[in-house]
């Protein structure tokens, strides 16, 4: 049996994903939890096969929560599933280490996908391997300059101010306008100003080009 915890702090989704679930031969569902608190304090009690996890979630969320297990536990095989394929939420996912990236529309395929990441491999929903597709794409076209070499990424962001970096650097974690402004004591507003003018000063069009960058500077 596959030994799995579900975490999502909508307690409808966590009742009816654990009907679908169990309603496998091959799986069982042994705890459920709300938090990412609760993903973290479940985890080291039951020690399952899969923790399935969300997102987005009250405290310090799914994200922060699978890099406080995976520093514990580096086997632990962690699947998100989200209603929201963010590409910087994808990004800090995989770079964490996740074992899979769901969409909660996808029902049908989160069975299969647990017994896939039991079997060793790793899962993408159709809509995420898009968009990790498309962000391979990006990162590939900004390293292939076509006639004159691209300026080093760490330059780049040599010109950003101290409080630019810090706000470059919670966006390529794959925190969003709330919870940067919460975590730098910041208001949205003014978050999403320092965003509009980092991207304008590093001649970038969106989120997604500016967490590439990131990490190729890394």
């Amino acid at each position: 049996m596959i030994q799995t915890i579900i975490v999502d702090d909508d307690p409808f989704v966590r009742l009816s994903l654990q009907t679908i679930l169990e309603a496998q031969d091959d799986i069982a569902v042994v705890a459920l939890g709300g938090t990412g608190e609760e993903a973290v304090a479940l985890f080291d009690e039951h020690a399952p096969d899969v923790l399935l996890m969300d997102i987005q979630m009250p405290g310090i969320g799914g994200l922060d929560a699978a890099e406080g297990i995976l520093a514990a536990h580096p086997d632990a095989r962690i699947v998100f599933l989200t209603t929201f394929s963010d590409d910087e939420y994808i990004v800090r996912a995989l770079r964490l280490g996740a074992k899979g990236y769901l969409i909660k529309q996808e029902v049908a395929t989160i069975a299969p996908a647990l017994r896939t990441v039991m079997a060793g491999q790793s899962v993408l929903g159709g809509e995420v391997l898009g968009r990790v597709d498309e962000l391979m794409r990006t990162k590939a076209a900004a390293s292939s300059s076509a006639t004159t070499p691209a300026p080093d990424s760490d330059s780049v962001l040599a010109s950003l101010t101290e409080r630019e970096h810090a706000i470059v650097e919670l966006v390529a974690e794959g925190l969003d306008n709330r919870e940067i402004a919460a975590r730098l004591y910041l208001s949205e507003g003014t978050v999403r100003n320092h965003i509009s003018a980092i991207l304008q000063k590093l001649d970038l069009k969106n989120r997604t080009q500016l967490v590439v960058l990131y990490y190729q500077a890394k």
